[in-house]
């Protein structure tokens, strides 16, 4: 059974082509039934995110070439796309590598952000789906079991998800940093774009007290307000907020200074000099750059951002080497599972084969008994019989080995049919 991935991500498709190459989750249960149901494919799961597209497979036993074909024509007749101008685009895995693949991209090694965490969770959500249509089998089945086992090593093992290389999770970061825990501070957020969303999502998430979006379109403050239960307000209610903030996050498209020195002046003595955490992602600037020269004010640029981002990046790329040889190691212990089930299938099959001969001798043995022959000579027959049955295909074998000068097999057969215990009973005898 060959494993095959073919997939297509943000390293070799425009996002403008990933966009109509996506499953989407009116399409994904359809899709992922008819991939299954190819002539060659046996287990099936689909992983659909922005910045990637794979089908997993296992085939049943067919021509890599022949897999290899059906799956790009499928992939491309699903979206409408011809498959010469598809296939430039695309990559392929079999076997080792499809697990390699597999466990890096469970990992967020293979990430547009090196180490984020969201794709393992994408990845589950594929497995549970594939599981509920029915497409998971025993061999895609343990792959993705051991993808998320060995996601887990590289988290627990490396730093790899440790130092935030977003600039909105920069900016988290930094006030915990200042402050510890977040729980009974407020935030001032201004602005209402992508970046201002994140830093707010990742505040929510540390439990933070209060938060208060400012943004000069009050209905889209109050959108995002929504989503965290958050309160919105307009920009020049700012100086009437300000000193109930701690935390002081703005990212606008403002050409002037929204925060001057005269007003956060006000906010301090408002506090008392309690310190303000201020970070200014905007370019041209939210605050006033003279703001920094305040006591008690801690602010932070975005080309300050950048320099933790870069020095997080190298980190996690230190990181990323240590997780690659923890992934070599723990594809070769798939491989190894892989290679114990041909042993269980040759025992099973050698097992049914014993058994079956025994059953035909059982019978002839049985029905000598009722024909009047004694017991003790039905049982020698038995004895006899099944000892030539047994050894006859083996002797064969071990005759030609020896006329091709295959000593290996030779040892091999000594090695299975007489171990040491026989050995040493034999020693005993003499």
């Amino acid at each position: 059974m060959t494993l095959i991935t073919l997939g297509l991500n943000h390293k070799t498709t425009p996002v403008e082509m990933r966009e109509r190459l996506a499953f989407t989750p009116e399409n994904m249960s359809r899709a992922v039934k008819s991939l299954s149901e190819l002539e060659c494919i046996s287990e099936a799961a689909i992983l659909s995110t922005c910045n990637r597209t794979e089908l997993y497979c296992s085939s049943k036993p067919c021509d890599n070439t022949q897999n290899d074909r059906q799956l790009v024509e499928w992939f491309s007749q699903f979206h409408g796309f011809s498959a010469n101008d598809l296939s430039q685009h695309l990559y392929l895995h079999h076997d080792a590598q499809s697990i390699h693949h597999a466990l890096s991209v469970a990992s967020g090694l293979d990430s547009m952000v090196l180490g984020e965490p969201q794709i393992l969770g994408q990845m589950k959500q594929a497995y549970a789906h594939a599981n509920e249509m029915g497409t998971m089998g025993a061999m895609l089945g343990k792959l993705f079991q051991h993808a998320f086992s060995v996601a887990k090593q590289v988290r627990t093992d490396t730093e790899i998800g440790s130092s935030p290389v977003s600039v909105a999770f920069a900016a988290v970061n930094l006030s915990k940093q200042i402050f510890g825990e977040l729980d009974g501070l407020t935030a001032l957020m201004i602005g209402a774009g992508e970046t201002i969303e994140l830093a707010t999502q990742h505040l929510h998430s540390k439990n933070i007290k209060r938060i208060i979006i400012a943004n000069r379109t009050v209905e889209r403050a109050q959108g995002l307000a929504d989503k965290f239960d958050a309160e919105a307000i307009a920009l020049p209610q700012i100086p009437e907020y300000l000193h109930n903030a701690d935390i002081v996050i703005s990212s606008t498209a403002s050409p002037l200074p929204i925060l001057g020195k005269g007003a956060v002046e006000n906010a301090l003595k408002i506090r008392k000099h309690k310190p303000i955490f201020m970070v200014d992602i905007a370019v041209p600037r939210d605050v006033e750059p003279e703001v920094s020269k305040l006591d008690d004010v801690y602010l932070y640029t975005v080309d300050d951002l950048q320099e933790i981002i870069e020095e997080n990046l190298q980190s996690r790329q230190q990181a990323a080497e240590q997780a690659n040889e923890i992934i070599d190691a723990q594809v070769q212990a798939f491989l190894d599972w892989q290679r114990s089930l041909t042993v269980v299938d040759v025992i099973r099959d050698i097992r049914e084969h014993t058994e079956e001969l025994s059953q035909q001798v059982l019978d002839k043995a049985i029905k000598q008994i009722a024909q009047g022959k004694s017991p003790e000579e039905a049982l020698n027959f038995l004895a006899r019989t099944l000892t030539n049955k047994f050894l006859h295909q083996p002797s064969i074998e071990l005759r030609q080995a020896s006329l091709d000068n295959r000593h290996d097999l030779i040892e091999y057969a000594r090695s299975i049919f007489l171990n040491s215990d026989s050995d040493s009973n034999t020693k005993n005898k003499k």
